[in-house]
């Protein structure tokens, strides 16, 4: 099969190179400078197709694919310059021709050349023209942005741009909704879209643009067809499952008004097909497009979850998902200063979790294998508005709230057995886990603008955040021997209750003066106060019904956290020559105060802490990068809280009043290049991290149960991680690529009072080739290797794939995607093969507004999957059930 596949690539590659002639030469000014990033287009006299582009490289050079013996008119253009045609005439033989523009006048025509150019940059904007790119089996914004050079698309729907993630994705410059991209790529309609634009150094406040370092963020614009402005657009999707599964289900409408003056989203999806718009990830990741307020700062102090650890892992393809998903997305301009955004997301899900593991302790070799049956119920909502008042160009006031709700409820039902020391022991385990914390996110900004000299920011964030998780475990081996517990019972039944408030203030103010046209200086003027509590009570749960509570001091908490973080900062920012250097220092004052078992411990002191920031820029589209800081990493109340926690029902934590701050430097350097002559993309980013008094933990196993405490270790932790790519285009009809990822770690740790260095070493390497024609079939194949390296068990997925498009008799769509997975370890006791196939075709008359469809979804009937992770005192290999095979057919109504 493999060899079919190369040959037919051979062979439509070979009569393309046959059936063509190249036409270059050089672009250059009326000096014979060369012009780089100049467009060119060819369009065909007698089709009056565009048959080839291009835009040039640093030397100006461009190179076209022409038909032989046809006449075409050449279109010349370049930003600021006065555009040209010109007619030329190919014959069988390769052609070479200089062409000059004139730069005295102004670029009338240049806009309609734009418009028609697949790829034009204009500035830090790269406009792509979605249509050059279509083939025709496209049916979301995802479809669309595979196929454009530059962009990738993974499968968690975050868009990368030349490397860069992307943090920002609008529709006809109104936010959809803001801090993901995952909702726009699966449901924006392909049809409706007519551009996209990459907005490089994107920075939303244009006051700042320029001031800050901006080179990586990146935003996307999606502009529409003129036939969706100001109407109703979208679709209306139903399907039922086929013979056998007519009990499964999808219903999916979607439907988006845009108009200058306002916006509205629709999005619904409620399916048992395991289609999962937004995962309980995504929703916990998701920002709001809420930033850090204090990166410049030095300092880190960041809130984390108190989650109960409910499994998220794989549940896109568990072995039972139930969906009921809606939301809506709105922005509307008040008037010309004011504008108001915001969004509503509601989901609802029931999964069912079949996964066999096997856990191993790296220190003692002792083993846990288990079965476990888990049931889950997540309800999520997500809320945010947005306002935006800027009545002139010197003064911009935002407010920003965000609100979190979640409620989630994980029921398992696990069969065990343990080998410890070679003795084998086995029972049932039931666990329950309830949480339903609330979030509370506020932003406030001001920005005033005095002069062109002065200018003002000031930005404060407030997060309010509950959590109140319940965690009960029922066994017949008591793990621990908790103070006051009562042993006598024919089962274990304990259980705690856990509260957790969170108050937390960030404020900063910004000013900036602008010493040269090329320099700037900058003084923050900051604070972080958080105020948290944390209160936990563990009880037993009697064979009678009766309840022992467990009062004893060391099974409860009643704990207070106060931390402030008082600083002032200084940065100064020039442009000389090719570079742009950042150095800066910020001063710090901070206090802690923990308050527990009846009394008060404090901290307090001063640092001074630097950080470096320089840019080379080698050419317009190549740049190397280096950044440095060095930050003080502090820890919220879940690792202070002295009493004991139940982390599972093998598992007892308790913290350490006394634990002091971490100091890490951090290093990256990252080279970018991008030539739009052959849209070649080289990206290679290197981050060395070397955390000192990082707070660690001392565990103590017996057997497979686990107490832990942290510490602050006096050894230091490193990790390095690297990434790099390669890709580029050839023809205009292919693609190709190359990456790899490293991600290497060593971690310091006490076990059973020994003192344990491990290692992680994480490798992964992917190439893939693609096709891109209008009327022929299209293909994707590529193959991925991954390399998962612990202390003394290496894993390995080889992971082939390959995707095949194709529209033919101008009505039918035919997309079918293949994954083929070998999972095995070093010494091939783990050796798994399975694959995945799904396939879909579509039946749409062309300008009909309806749409059939068949699907069918893992059409091998493959019932598992491999995975393994690491922690730095076990190895864990587990086995998840996935849901079985789907064919369902549809039908879609474009509106």
């Amino acid at each position: 099969m493999n060899k079919l596949y190369f040959f037919a690539a051979f062979l439509i590659t070979s009569f393309s190179f046959a059936q063509s002639v190249r036409f270059d030469g050089l672009i250059q000014d009326e000096q014979k400078n060369p012009l780089e990033m100049a467009n060119i287009m060819a369009v065909n006299n007698g089709t009056k197709a565009m048959d080839s582009y291009g835009i040039t490289n640093d030397k100006g050079k461009f190179q076209l694919t022409l038909k032989p013996n046809t006449a075409y008119t050449i279109k010349v253009s370049y930003l600021g310059m006065k555009s040209k045609e010109m007619a030329v005439s190919t014959k069988a033989e390769n052609m070479t021709q200089n062409i000059v523009l004139d730069g005295d006048g102004i670029e009338l025509e240049g806009v309609e050349i734009v418009r028609e150019m697949p790829v034009s940059i204009k500035g830090d904007t790269i406009v792509y023209n979605a249509d050059s790119f279509k083939s025709g089996t496209e049916k979301k914004l995802e479809d669309v942005l595979k196929k454009l050079p530059g962009v990738e698309v993974n499968a968690d729907g975050e868009i990368e741009v030349e490397g860069k993630k992307v943090s920002k994705l609008m529709v006809e410059g109104k936010d959809f909704f803001d801090g993901d991209t995952k909702l726009g790529v699966k449901n924006i309609p392909a049809d409706a879209i007519d551009k996209v634009q990459v907005l490089r150094n994107y920075n939303e406040i244009s006051q700042l643009k320029g001031l800050e370092n901006d080179q990586d963020n990146v935003a996307m614009n999606i502009k529409l067809k003129e036939g969706k402005k100001n109407f109703w657009f979208g679709d209306v999707t139903a399907g039922i499952g086929v013979a056998e599964l007519d009990s499964r289900y999808i219903i999916n409408p979607k439907l988006f008004y845009y108009s200058p003056k306002y916006s509205i989203n629709l999005i619904t999806n409620f399916n048992n097909i395991g289609e999962l718009p937004l995962t309980a990830q995504d929703y916990f990741k998701f920002t709001g497009g809420f930033k850090n307020l204090m990166k410049k700062g030095g300092s880190s102090f960041n809130v984390s979850s108190n989650d109960l650890g409910i499994s998220l892992l794989r549940n896109n393809r568990a072995k039972e998902i139930e969906t009921k998903f809606g939301a809506t997305n709105f922005a509307y301009s008040i008037n010309k200063a004011w504008n108001i955004s915001g969004f509503g997301i509601l989901s609802t899900s029931k999964t069912e979790l079949e996964t066999k593991s096997q856990t191993t302790i790296l220190d003692s070799g002792d083993q846990q294998k288990s079965n476990e049956n888990t049931s889950q119920k997540n309800n999520l909502g997500l809320f945010k508005l947005s306002s935006i008042y800027k009545p002139n160009d010197k003064f911009q006031f935002d407010y920003d709230i965000l609100t979190k709700l979640t409620k989630q409820e994980e029921y398992s039902d696990l069969f065990r057995e343990q080998i410890v020391q070679n003795v084998a022991t086995s029972e049932d385990i039931f666990t329950t886990k309830k949480q339903d914390p609330t979030s509370i996110n506020q932003n406030l900004n001001l920005y005033y603008t005095q002069n062109a000299k002065n200018i003002f920011a000031f930005e404060m964030q407030h997060l309010y955040q509950d959590e109140n998780p319940f965690y009960n475990a029922n066994l017949q081996t008591l793990p621990f021997a908790l103070s006051g517990y009562d042993v006598t019972q024919s089962r274990n039944d304990y259980n705690q209750d856990r509260f957790v408030k969170t108050n937390k203030l960030d404020a900063k103010l910004d000013y900036y003066y602008m010493v040269t046209p090329k320099s700037n200086f900058n003084v923050t003027l900051g604070n972080t106060y958080s105020y948290q509590n944390f209160n936990s009570h563990i009880f037993q749960m009697l064979d009678n019904g009766g309840r022992n509570d467990l009062n004893n001091p060391e099974n409860n908490n009643d704990v207070d956290y106060r931390f402030n973080d008082a600083f002032v900062g200084f940065h100064y920012k020039i442009l000389t020559g090719k570079f742009t250097l950042t150095p800066g220092v910020s001063l710090h004052t901070y206090q802690m105060t923990n308050g527990q078992e009846g009394t008060d411990y404090s901290q307090s002191f001063s640092k001074i802490l630097p950080d470096f920031f320089a840019l080379y820029q080698i050419k317009k589209s190549e740049t190397l990068t280096y950044n440095f800081s060095l930050t003080n990493d502090f820890t919220d109340i879940n690792q202070l809280a002295a009493g004991y926690v139940l982390s599972d029902y093998s598992s007892l934590f308790h913290g350490n009043r006394f634990l002091e701050n971490a100091t890490s430097q951090v290093h990256t350097l990252r080279y970018f290049k991008y030539n739009m002559f052959n849209f070649e993309n080289i990206f290679a980013n290197a981050t060395y991290t070397k955390k000192v008094d990082a707070i660690k933990t001392k565990a103590d196993f017996d057997g497979i149960n686990q107490s832990s405490v942290p510490y602050n270790s006096n050894l230091a932790d490193e990790t390095f991680s690297g990434m790099g790519a390669y890709g580029r285009s050839f023809l205009k009809n292919y693609k190709a690529s190359v990456n790899a990822s490293l991600n290497w770690s060593k971690f310091n740790n006490i076990q059973n009072d020994d003192l344990r260095t491990t290692e992680s070493f994480v490798q992964s390497y992917t190439v893939k080739a693609s096709t891109n024609y209008k009327n022929l079939p299209n293909i994707e194949f590529g193959y991925n290797l991954l390399i998962n390296k612990y202390s003394g068990s290496t894993f390995y997925t080889d992971k082939p794939f390959a995707k095949l498009d194709y529209y033919f008799l101008d009505s039918f769509s035919f997309v079918s995607e293949y994954e083929f997975y070998h999972y095995y370890n070093g010494d091939k006791t783990v050796d798994n093969e399975y694959d995945f196939l799904s396939a879909s075709l579509i039946y749409q008359k062309k300008n009909s507004k309806w749409e059939y469809k068949v699907s069918a979804t893992n059409l091998l009937n493959t019932k598992y999957l491999n995975d393994d992770s690491f922690s730095q005192f076990s190895t864990r290999v587990s086995q998840y059930t996935v849901q079985p095979r789907y064919i369902i057919f549809s039908m879609k109504y474009n509106l």
